[in-house]
């Protein structure tokens, strides 16, 4: 069965998002392909060379985030109705990623107990992406 992956999309800052992610989750930035060094570059306007066609960050135990920025020629909406969801085992290891990701952007629901894990909170990163952010899942 296929695993969904997040794909998400950026206006112009996927570069700087990804290279964040890649920090603040301990990940790998494994592609970070331009329009203008892509196989499609020659039908790309010049002033879309810069901006991230394909964004790939290979997280610990095996797990991947994608992304890349808008088309020029689509009106970006930013990302709506979604939260991506991180598990970890250990409570240190979630508060960890929290405070990482929370760097500069704004906690929705500080870190605290819950019934299905010992430590959960959300927020909204500087790029606008929420996440959940659960640490010692219990089983419920």
């Amino acid at each position: 069965m296929p695993h969904p992956i997040a794909y998400l999309g950026f206006d112009g800052n996927c570069a700087e998002a990804m290279r964040f992610y890649e920090h603040a989750l301990d990940g790998k930035l494994e592609v970070l392909m331009t329009n203008g060094a892509s196989p499609i570059a020659a039908h790309c306007p010049p002033e879309t060379h810069d901006r991230i066609l394909h964004a790939r960050l290979a997280l610990p135990g095996g797990g991947v985030l994608m992304a890349g920025d808008c088309p020029g020629s689509m009106p970006y909406e930013g990302i709506k109705g979604v939260s991506l969801a991180l598990n970890y085992d250990s409570i240190a290891q979630a508060e960890q990623a929290f405070n990482a990701l929370v760097e500069g952007g704004q906690i929705t629901m500080p870190m605290q107990p819950a019934f299905w894990a010992k430590s959960w909170g959300m927020l909204v990163d500087r790029f606008g992406t929420s996440w959940i952010v659960n640490g010692e899942l219990l089983p419920i």
